[in-house]
């Protein structure tokens, strides 16, 4: 049989050949400037009495500083220099290029959209439920209705439960959205009452909420206040999120809403292990304080709570890491790039340790889908 080396027409292409991914944490960004600290992107979206409050006022945030802690970013932006456009354009902010540049070579087949600085903790509430509406009509109109691959996150103003319960139920059943964002940095622990009517909309509507680093609860990472380097900030975000878990465990909020699905984004995952054996230990010796909880810490968290990957931990031995994620389950784990911004994941070369092919299909794809509810 002779075969023509030459004729390449029916070769696969080099992305489709590759295991397809799921990337569940891309932050998309609004093209074009800003007026009083709001893209002037969503002005269509807003009514035009916010549009002039904004052009007079701007927003104010819960913050010591008028747009956060002033801490530098490692790249202008917080992104890849090259994810900048040949025209300047933002990184982020062009579906053309990301696509180009980051979903087709990386067979990127399901997307979860993050967008932040979205209004989300912006201290007048009823502008962040302005700014948190017309950033999902965005994210509708020039993201997921373009291009299949990719999903939106509800972003709701988590300081107003109300608000955010109901914004959520306006968007159950819209396909174009996979999950409900909020931030870890918030005004109380998130197992607060107070943020309650989120979780049950969010059972409701059948739709997992994730949970990112940063946030505007103006309070410091630390219990004594600032640090003095953004590297603080960085590696505080776990200590951020173990304290969210720890005051969603105790309150009840697993055992008052058992369907509920959280997925912590960018603050590692490998101490997931560590802080539940703690619990467990702790609550063996404390239980008659929380009788409301029926189960072990660690039964809750292997049955409500994933985590997505980046920034993992990189330890020597890297089987050590392997360990870690064989304790929790491998079903937990959600490959993210975090894309444009620089500390970016290449699928290529993230989680450099073993797996077999069950487990690395479980993490690039197949457990976003379940959990996400992607065909």
């Amino acid at each position: 049989m002779n075969v023509d080396i030459l004729n390449r027409s029916g070769v696969q292409p080099a992305a489709a050949s590759r295991l397809a991914i799921a990337d569940c944490d891309i932050h998309p960004r609004p093209a074009g400037g800003a007026v009083g600290g709001v893209p002037k992107a969503l002005f269509p979206y807003m009514p035009r009495r916010w549009v002039d409050h904004v052009s007079s006022f701007g927003v104010a945030f819960r913050q010591p500083w008028e747009r956060g802690p002033a801490y530098p970013k490692n790249q202008p932006a917080a992104s890849r220099r090259d994810a900048w456009m040949p025209d300047g354009g933002a990184p982020g902010s062009d579906l053309r290029f990301m696509a180009e540049q980051h979903l087709d070579p990386n067979n990127v087949t399901l997307g979860i959209l993050n967008p932040l600085g979205s209004g989300q903790g912006a201290q007048n509430p009823e502008l962040s439920a302005v700014l948190t509406h017309a950033t999902n009509e965005w994210q509708k109109e020039e993201w997921t209705s373009k291009d299949a691959r990719l999903r939106a996150s509800v972003v709701v103003p988590y300081e107003d439960a109300l608000a955010s319960a109901a914004e959520i139920r306006l968007r159950a059943g819209d396909p174009n959205f996979a999950q409900i964002l909020l931030l870890s940095r918030t005004a109380e622990p998130l197992g607060q009452r107070r943020y309650w009517p989120i979780y049950e909309a969010a059972v409701e509507a059948n739709l997992p909420i994730g949970i990112h680093a940063f946030g505007y609860g103006g309070w410091p990472i630390t219990a004594a206040g600032w640090g003095t380097y953004y590297i603080e900030e960085m590696v505080g975000h776990s200590q951020a999120q173990q304290s969210l878990l720890i005051s969603m465990m105790f309150e009840g909020v697993f055992e008052r809403f058992p369907t509920l699905k959280v997925v912590l984004v960018e603050a590692g995952l490998a101490w997931g292990a560590s802080l539940t054996w703690r619990m467990d230990r702790q609550w063996a010796k404390l239980k008659q304080e929380t009788p409301h909880l029926k189960m072990l810490p660690s039964e809750y968290m292997k049955r409500n709570v994933w985590f997505t990957t980046q920034p993992i931990e990189e330890p020597e031995p890297r089987s050590q890491l392997a360990e870690a994620i064989d304790w929790m389950g491998w079903d937990r784990v959600l490959f993210a790039t975090d894309y444009p911004h620089w500390d970016f994941d290449d699928p290529a070369q993230a989680l450099p340790i073993k797996m077999d092919e069950l487990q690395r299909r479980q993490v690039f794809l197949e457990n976003a889908k379940a959990v996400y509810g992607v065909a």
